[in-house]
């Protein structure tokens, strides 16, 4: 099982958009997709409750009395969205049982601050020192006009980590989010420039399934 956990401490960069659309797009492709949340703010979960019956399944949490949480059996695909604030030994135990780390950064001070803070402690983590690990990053609500952008291209150049994509500052996000859905269930005509964007992160997120 390919397990793919979205994470940033600092709030507010996107990460449970990150998360559903990546859990929608590969839903598209095929997979068995469960999108797990543990955050306490629930957005992911929430999403998923709005999500409409007739859209490829996305699965959560299986739940037993008296057990942990855990993927529902044939899972292929897990992302998982997490809270702000994520450090410590909550990171370490989820480092444990993912393969890939995608860290989502908006192109503003506070979070290339916050982020950089992050990504020291991420960096030094057993998982991701031996390899086990992988760790991306994604720029996200980024208009490629704005100085900005700019300046966020320059700090993420710092690292010697890939940047996948740019997310465009876009509408259509938050107005999908709102109905259950991700731009990858949107027609064509609102959302294949978005679409676009993603496919990189997809290649990344299920190299198993070539371009899926």
């Amino acid at each position: 099982m390919q397990s793919i956990l979205i994470a940033n401490p600092k709030g507010g960069c996107g990460k449970s958009t990150v998360a559903t659309n990546l859990a929608a797009a590969l839903a598209h492709g095929g997979h068995r997709v469960m999108l797990g949340d543990t955050d306490r703010q629930h957005s992911s979960r929430e999403w998923l409750a709005l999500r409409p019956a007739d859209l490829p399944a996305i699965s959560s949490w299986k739940i037993d009395a008296e057990q942990p949480a855990r993927p529902p059996k044939g899972t292929t695909h897990a992302v998982l969205d997490t809270p702000a604030g994520l450090h410590g030994k909550k990171l370490a135990a989820l480092l444990k049982v993912v393969s890939r780390v995608l860290v989502p950064i908006q192109p503003s001070p506070f979070d290339m601050r916050a982020t950089r803070a992050f990504l020291e402690v991420l960096l030094d983590e057993k998982a991701v020192r031996q390899g086990k690990t992988y760790v991306a990053m994604v720029g996200n609500r980024v208009d490629a006009r704005t100085q900005a952008a700019q300046e966020l291209e320059r700090f993420l150049a710092g690292y010697e980590l890939p940047v996948l994509a740019w997310l465009r500052d876009s509408q259509v996000y938050i107005h999908a989010a709102a109905a259950g859905l991700s731009i990858f269930d949107l027609p064509a005509w609102r959302a294949d420039r978005h679409r676009a964007e993603w496919l990189p992160i997809l290649e990344w997120a299920a190299p198993d399934a070539g371009a899926a």
